[in-house]
């Protein structure tokens, strides 16, 4: 089984693999028409393809997972755009070579990284914690109170 054909199922996938052999292309040298996405666009897609993360609900929060591994805490940037995206993003940096020393195997992904979500209404933007501790990143959103229930207006019936 060929992987397009596992990629007709989800749009998602076969809108990203299109942009990945978009850009491939581009690299290579071969010129395709310039209707494609911008390289913008496309190095935010594989930053977030590259970034897994996982997501709880709890009855007062929402939680989200990130493995960081070999990040401080200044390396990684969570914010909150256009009042309901959170936005956590940052840059792993290649070690400075040492004289004399050189690469046999490069495994470990190197480069920008990003994952945005959509917050849901009820997410309070003003209370957002993150905590990067061993190499994983949680970032806390505290769910706002749900309204009061409204209630009933009674209306005095006056006799005419």
């Amino acid at each position: 089984m060929d992987i397009s054909s596992l990629m007709g199922f989800d749009p998602l996938l076969r809108n990203l693999h299109h942009i990945l052999e978009a850009t491939d292309d581009n690299t290579t040298g071969n010129k395709s028409n310039n209707s494609g996405p911008s390289r913008a666009y496309v190095r935010d897609a594989r930053a977030m393809a590259a970034t897994p993360a996982d997501v709880k609900e709890y009855p007062n929060s929402y939680v989200f997972i990130v493995d960081m591994p070999g990040l401080k805490s200044g390396d990684i940037k969570v914010q909150v755009e256009d009042d309901n995206v959170l936005v956590i993003s940052g840059e792993r940096n290649r070690e400075e070579e040492k004289e004399g020393v050189k690469y046999v195997r490069m495994e470990r992904r190197i480069g920008k990284f990003m994952r945005k979500f959509a917050l849901p209404e009820n997410a309070n933007t003003d209370k957002i914690t993150a905590i990067c501790q061993d190499g994983v990143l949680t970032v806390t959103v505290e769910k706002l109170p749900p309204p009061e229930p409204k209630k009933p207006k009674t209306i005095q019936v006056q006799v005419a």
